[in-house]
């Protein structure tokens, strides 16, 4: 069986690497030329824990190939999926410009039956729009081809991904046809083995199951962090809330950690596209909307906390550790950091960052609005106070009596809650969590 990914991002390349992994002929495709020549010499364009010899071995075993022509790989590909960006347009909707390139790239070039799906996420509707665009390129030719589409969204986190891909909590697949169910229960047939499921449905269902499971996410995440807000005016201490809530099954124990945001390449697009989707057609998505609103605001969280104690941040020096938007990952995308130190360039303090693999993510973003620390210690020479933004192992237990010697004041932001109060306090520290007890 012979499989096409077009789009080498973070779902295309783990997609077909995965693939690959259990001995599927694949070939990555993509319009970046530097991107391909750098796969083919093992250099990845993404950051993600095992994927690295993944690709490598897969690549030097002949299973996985990667190209930049389309027209020439697909002609004796049983499936091609699209794997392209939907990058948010000017008004949040998702922009469909490069899946629906693709779309009429395979009709125009098509010679036999094939099954195109959609892997990026896309609004529901679009298979319809990737189904008419490769029919009206086969019309021009003359040609009457038979081909199916079909909806087959990821579910990967950033910093697990490979582990997702492999095992999966589940895979959802929409069809419209008896074969391109066959298919793709073929297709995915190694991982079923193992009793991961695999659940049919429709290709509108399948397209509005991936938006509806990251907004849901979202929802979670920003309902806490607005509780946690509370706690601070009340005196309650969430973490103690957050046990209580999350020993409810029907609540359960993840998405509930307080903090100042989420950001990525999902959450903060997906939930914008859901609220435009729905604005398209006559319904507004009140929960959503409040949940962005929520997470923006979150995200300047540790500004104010350190603009509270200091009154006037002009001429301090912040140590910040982290940079991404979450650990295991150097995805900048609508990363909080970002955010943080806008305020804080702005309201006149400096900032020493470190990040274990996002500076150099950062420096491509922001350049030098920042002073970059080649460790963690060192970015906390001098500065005025410690804020924790991206919560890296690493940083879970650092040697107190090395931190105090460095900063100036020993006063820590911790925008994760990593570190527990009392025993920061007994260290000699002044420290500010997120929805804490003052």
């Amino acid at each position: 069986m012979k499989v096409v990914i077009v789009g080498t991002g973070y779902v295309g390349l783990v997609t077909g690497t995965c693939f690959s992994e259990v001995g599927l002929d694949v070939t990555c495709v993509d319009t970046d030329s530097k991107k391909i020549e750098n796969l083919n010499n093992g250099i990845l364009p993404i950051w993600e824990p095992g994927l690295d010899d993944m690709v490598k071995r897969n690549f030097q075993s002949g299973r996985l190939h990667f190209s930049t022509d389309l027209t020439e790989v697909m002609h004796d590909a049983d499936v091609i999926f699209s794997a392209v960006g939907t990058p948010p347009d000017e008004d949040g909707s998702a922009d469909l410009k490069y899946v629906l390139q693709v779309a009429r790239t395979i009709g125009s070039n098509m010679k036999s039956h094939v099954l195109v799906v959609t892997k990026s996420t896309v609004p529901v509707g679009t298979a319809k729009k990737v189904r008419i665009a490769i029919q009206e390129e086969l019309t021009k030719r003359g040609m009457d081809i038979s081909f199916d589409v079909a909806s087959n969204p990821e579910f990967l986190k950033e910093g697990d991904a490979v582990s997702d891909f492999m095992k999966p909590d589940r895979i959802v697949i929409g069809v419209e046809s008896e074969t391109a169910r066959a298919i793709m229960d073929r297709l995915y047939k190694p991982f079923t083995m193992n009793g991961h499921p695999v659940i049919f449905m429709d290709v509108p269902s399948a397209e509005m199951t991936k938006y509806a499971a990251n907004s849901l996410l979202a929802t979670k995440i920003s309902f806490m962090n607005d509780i946690a807000n509370l706690c601070e005016i009340l005196g309650a201490d969430v973490n103690n809330v957050r046990k209580g809530i999350g020993s409810d099954s029907r609540i359960g124990k993840k998405f509930i950690y307080p903090g100042i945001g989420y950001g990525g390449s999902c959450f903060p697009k997906d939930v914008k596209a859901l609220i435009k989707t729905a604005d398209k057609n006559g319904y507004s998505m009140r929960i959503l909307k409040a949940v962005e609103d929520v997470n923006e605001d979150q995200k300047s969280r540790l500004f104010h906390k350190a603009l509270a104690y200091f009154g006037d941040l002009k001429g301090k020096k912040i140590a910040m550790w982290g940079l991404a938007f979450k650990p295991q990952t150097d995805d900048m995308r609508e990363a909080p950091a970002l955010v943080l130190i806008d305020k804080l360039i702005d309201a006149g303090a400096s900032v020493m960052a470190y990040d274990p693999v996002a500076m150099e993510e950062t420096k491509r973003r922001i350049g030098n609005k920042v002073t970059y620390s080649e460790d963690p210690y060192g970015a906390l020479i001098d500065a005025d106070a410690l804020m924790l933004v991206t919560e890296w192992p690493e940083f879970k237990f650092p040697n107190v009596a090395v931190v105090k010697k460095l900063l100036k004041h020993n006063i820590v932001f911790d925008g994760r809650n990593v570190y527990e109060k009392e025993y920061m306090e007994s260290n000699g520290f002044e420290y500010f969590g997120i929805g804490l007890a003052k």
